[in-house]
């Protein structure tokens, strides 16, 4: 295990919490131990779920078409992030850092590069879907495999960069006895700290939760208008999956970026306390959502529903005069389909 890092509390203007005895580190660590137990779940769920929608993907469909690419990196963002969670399950249940300094930097980073990756490919999702329905006859020429390959390398290549700063700022340190793994209190050598928090505030700020929540409202707005000057109901359907996916997103983590992009700095025991709480609720009902998202993949599209039956009644014979399927195998779809698929 690497030596953590030892952090001078005697060293007012270093303090993490300026004016704020040591007492408030401890605060909600009982709240914490007892949420970490619906982690272990939340993860094995999430595992469960995302498999399922790969199995499908892999068993059913080629990936032709942009929707499949698209979703396909998405179910690895989701996985990507639900990985760090047993590990901040353990970590909560503790209270220390049991895992090493190297480990501890890559943790913080996976959990942000399965953040930021969600949040862009969610964007990416509505903003193709837009094509699909908006520029109905010209989008077949644009959306084909090499526009949703670079796309998704672009998606993955920003979220990279952006995990440069908590792969940075991400260390372990002790604290009353106690190795810690969190953003470094104190100063790094060579290193503008503050810069650097500040950059990355802004950073999450506003091209991961401004810019997308802009770009999907403008998307959903021209979809709306085009689907009711149309009045074909089947567009409606091609956008439906999409934007439960997308609205459920952004209603699980909306609270948890609010707590912590805008609460004040606490100065107080009992204001680090509330904040400590606040943290641990909304950051639960955010991991949630990669628990259930795989529901919505799979009891949302009907297209998925019916590969879901097909793999039961091959599984589970049984279960075929319980459960109707159509026969449906792997095709070649093109672009232009997919728009109908859900």
């Amino acid at each position: 295990m690497e030596t953590p890092l030892y952090y001078d509390y005697d060293n007012e203007t270093d303090y993490p919490f300026t004016d704020v005895p040591p007492c408030i580190v401890e605060a909600g660590n009982h709240l914490g131990a007892q949420l970490s137990i619906l982690y272990y779940f939340m993860f094995i769920f999430s595992l469960l779920g995302n498999g399922l929608v790969l199995m499908i993907i892999n068993r059913f469909e080629r990936l032709t078409t942009v929707t499949n690419i698209l979703l396909l990196n998405l179910v690895f963002s989701s996985l990507i992030f639900m990985s760090s969670l047993p590990f901040t399950a353990a970590y909560m249940q503790l209270s220390k850092w049991i895992f090493g300094g190297v480990m501890c930097k890559i943790n913080g980073s996976v959990y942000y590069l399965g953040f930021y990756s969600s949040v862009l490919f969610l964007t990416l999702l509505t903003f193709d879907r837009h094509l699909a329905v908006v520029y109905s006859l010209g989008a077949p020429q644009m959306r084909n495999r090499n526009y949703a390959v670079i796309s998704c390398a672009v998606v993955w290549l920003v979220s990279g960069l952006a995990c440069i700063r908590p792969m940075i700022l991400h260390n372990t340190f002790v604290f009353m006895g106690k190795p810690l793994c969190d953003e470094y209190p104190g100063n790094l050598p060579n290193i503008d700290v503050e810069k650097l928090r500040t950059s990355g505030f802004y950073i999450q700020l506003f091209l991961f939760l401004i810019f997308p929540l802009v770009v999907i409202i403008y998307c959903y707005v021209r979809i709306v208008i085009t689907v009711i000057s149309s009045k074909i109901a089947t567009k409606f359907k091609t956008v439906r999956l999409i934007f439960i996916i997308v609205l459920l997103f952004f209603i699980c983590w909306t609270p948890f970026n609010i707590v912590v992009l805008i609460y004040d700095e606490p100065t107080t025991c009992e204001e680090v306390q509330k904040r400590v709480y606040a943290l641990h609720v909304t950051r639960t009902i955010a991991y949630m959502y990669f628990c259930i998202s795989p529901l919505f993949y799979t009891f949302v599209g009907k297209k998925f529903q019916n590969y879901f039956r097909q793999l039961l009644v091959k599984h589970f014979p049984w279960l075929k005069k319980y459960i109707s399927v159509s026969n449906t195998t792997r095709t070649n779809m093109s672009t232009k389909s997919t728009a109908n698929e859900y």
